[in-house]
């Protein structure tokens, strides 16, 4: 990275191409001396005997082949590659590279494979997940998570329609909102406004951008209306699993949760009851969304907007609790974030009432004792 910047500085083209395996990638970098600032992994280890991660020195066709006829083989090749490919991370942040583990199950699978990516307690990993470092205390506990709809007209005018309605929205919040959630809002001010030059939809006419609950609220709201006056047609409003409060996942949506409670699935099997109580038009509940069978629960809705005071009613009430019910649970966990958002959610309905944990002084704690 510091020998492409230099080379912008200095006004020269640079491009540095690999032809090979990740590992290979990152073994060649640090052969040449390369330093990389920020390194990360997007591997699909939630998979690692089924195609999820190919052995490094084999060809696909040759990995293929061992898999299917081979799978103990296999098996041991993947453990073998993923002892490299922890090995050459090593080597790049002991000079000084930032890496984080993107949640596919890399360090996971790392550590069952006998890699050195355990900490010195031996209990955690030495890198963290992307959750604790940046999504959980910048989006994740102030109710930031990416919201979705889905024109079901399939025309792109009701699409354009409901982007400029987002913004609208998102800027009206923007006057009052407190400065601890600005620069999230004004992101996705500016991503909505861009949306549709990207290109990004093909096939169905969708969106996304981060949002809170006051946003999902209000952004579900305006495009209620909308389809009342007849200016577009019905929207269907979902959201990802990797989001506030939808997922369980101890290595990836709730590993900034530290109170001990990653590790058990509640929070998704709240939402999806409380979303159906709520007026969620369908839901689900799932196992292994991203991060690997056995490892995860998703928990997902669905809700239609059809123009109805009804489902203005609906939208209010399953928005609110399916973000502040994972609000709550990192409030608990006394994340920073989390308590300043929650308290203001109690603040905006009366009727939402969550028990904060007072925690005793540790010191006090060791003088009574």
């Amino acid at each position: 990275m510091q020998r492409v910047r230099r080379a912008k500085e200095n006004k020269e083209v640079v491009s540095i191409a690999y032809a090979g395996n990740i590992v290979e990638v990152w073994e060649h970098f640090h052969k040449e001396n390369i330093f990389i600032d920020l390194g990360s992994d997007q591997t699909s280890l939630h998979n690692p005997w089924a195609g999820g991660y190919y052995p490094v020195g084999m060809s696909y066709e040759e990995s293929n082949r061992m898999m299917a006829e081979q799978p103990e083989l296999f098996k041991v090749k993947v453990q073998e590659s993923l002892r490299r490919h922890a090995s050459a991370v090593n080597q790049h942040t002991a000079k000084g590279t930032y890496f984080f583990d993107y949640g596919n199950a890399f360090l996971l699978e790392a550590s069952r494979a006998g890699a050195e990516v355990m900490s010195s307690d031996g209990i955690h990993f030495r890198y963290p997940s992307y959750v604790q470092d940046i999504m959980g205390p910048m989006c994740f506990d102030f109710g930031f998570g990416p919201f979705r709809w889905v024109c079901i007209s399939g025309k792109q005018e009701d699409l354009d329609y409901t982007d400029h309605l987002a913004a609208q929205m998102l800027e009206e919040l923007l006057e009052t909102a407190p400065d601890e959630i600005h620069s999230q809002l004004t992101d996705n001010i500016n991503w909505i406004k861009a949306a549709s030059e990207n290109k990004l939809v093909v096939g169905s006419k969708a969106r996304i951008l981060y949002a809170d609950a006051e946003g999902r609220m209000k952004i579900a709201g305006a495009f209620n209306k909308a389809v009342r006056e007849g200016r577009i047609g019905a929207v269907v409003l979902g959201r990802d699993h990797h989001d506030v409060s939808g997922t369980d996942s101890p290595f990836r949506e709730t590993s900034n949760i530290y109170d001990g409670s990653r590790f058990t699935a509640d929070m998704a099997v709240h939402n999806v009851i409380g979303d159906s109580f709520r007026g969620a038009t369908w839901v689900s509940l799932h196992n292994g969304g991203g991060v690997g069978w056995g490892e995860v629960i998703n928990g997902g809705f669905g809700m239609l907007l059809d123009g109805s005071t009804e489902a203005d009613r609906k939208l209010k009430n399953m928005l609110h609790f399916d973000v502040n019910n994972g609000i709550a649970r990192r409030a608990w966990a006394r994340n920073a974030g989390a308590l300043s958002a929650i308290d203001r959610a109690q603040k905006e309905n009366e009727q939402l009432q969550v028990t904060i944990p007072f925690l005793v002084d540790d010191q006090w704690l060791d003088q009574l004792i």
